[in-house]
């Protein structure tokens, strides 16, 4: 493995970039809570891991390489992306007409998706595979074998996301005060569907190959 340390640089810069991981983070932390949030960051961790041995395995390759799988992949993570989307837009609605009992009980329902959105949001983004594909190779000596290097800096990356969705779980839990104002999380959580939704089209609109 080669400037592993840079790696780690380039790592921490790209994971702090705002994205879906981090929009459908801060949506789950803000309509349920701590536990909502880690959990959703805890399905983000368990995807990459996913992703890492898919890379390590060649599988990630196979998806990359096929135009139809590619495509298959992309719009099925588009369509899912629209509906979170679409669905945090459609919830606001819902607060304005739903009793407090039934928001209790959504927001038991919604804690115990968290995980599960926080997965499928990162393991339906084809863009995922080809990160693992482009960016760990720039890493790792060619001539050398490639399994021990890039299941190294899968997990590393893996490691560095759980550290900042950990930080970022709780810095946003911890002003939580303001940020849960109805009105504040009301534009918090409009902004945030609009956001996914806007992922969505322009991961639909990219094309397979770049």
């Amino acid at each position: 493995m080669e400037n592993f340390y840079l790696f780690v640089a380039m790592c921490i810069f790209l994971i702090i970039l705002p994205g879906p991981d981090t929009a459908i983070a801060t949506k789950n932390t803000l309509t349920v809570g701590k536990s909502g949030g880690l959990k959703t960051a805890f399905g983000i961790c368990c995807s990459l891991l996913i992703h890492t041995s898919a890379a390590v395995l060649g599988l990630s390759a196979i998806i990359v390489k096929s135009a139809l799988l590619f495509s298959i992949f992309k719009y099925i993570g588009a369509v899912y992306l629209i509906y979170l989307g679409a669905k945090t837009l459609w919830s606001l609605r819902r607060k304005e007409e739903t009793a407090s009992v039934e928001m209790n009980t959504q927001k038991k329902f919604e804690n115990t998706s968290c995980f599960k959105q926080g997965f499928l949001t990162n393991i339906l983004n084809p863009k995922v595979a080809v990160f693992f594909l482009t960016f760990l190779p720039q890493f790792v000596d060619s001539a050398s074998n490639t399994f021990i290097p890039f299941l190294i800096m899968g997990i590393t990356y893996t490691v560095l996301t759980a550290i900042w969705f950990l930080l970022y779980v709780f810095l946003i839990n911890k002003i939580s005060s303001f940020m849960k104002k109805p009105k504040t999380q009301n534009i918090i959580e409009g902004i945030t569907g609009t956001i996914l939704i806007g992922f969505g089209i322009k991961l639909a609109l990219e094309k397979s190959h770049n």
